[in-house]
């Protein structure tokens, strides 16, 4: 490493918390794109509504945030500086994923304190780690 810095030790430990989140997300984005017709049959009839009218853009875009996102955190813990990108690029498909959330009519019927809370915890994981991202690349302890 070059850098201008030592790594600090809790760099890696983070950064693989940060993996570790975004497999998870990865997990729900999987279990909701292969989600059976009895699951489906088993949601209230606002989520079922919900996932039933989601547009193919809008699953293309929580794709994006979910595996940019993997990408990004496994590239913090490879210490690559191409990590910050895709961290972008989650954080920016995140926005739009939440944009239409919360303001397109045939979403909001479904949206409950707990989608609220959840989507605002994952939406500050992913500013947080950008400025770590950002943090790590001008420090130099990525390369």
């Amino acid at each position: 490493m070059s850098g201008s810095t030592p790594l600090p030790k809790w760099f890696t430990p983070v950064a693989i918390v940060a993996l570790l989140w975004n497999l998870m997300g990865a997990s729900a984005y999987l279990m909701d794109v292969m989600m059976s017709p009895e699951a489906v049959a088993a949601l209230t009839p606002a989520q079922r509504a919900l996932y039933e009218s989601r547009p193919a853009w809008f699953v293309a875009v929580y794709a994006i945030a979910v595996w940019a996102g993997v990408l990004g955190a496994l590239g913090l813990v490879l210490k690559r500086r191409w990590a910050r990108g895709l961290l972008l690029a989650s954080l920016l498909a995140l926005i739009v994923q939440d944009l239409a959330l919360f303001t397109k009519a045939e979403f909001t019927a479904a949206v409950t304190g707990a989608v609220i809370g959840l989507q605002a915890t994952v939406l500050l994981v992913a500013v947080g780690l950008i400025l770590l991202a950002r943090r790590a690349d001008t420090d130099g302890w990525l390369t």
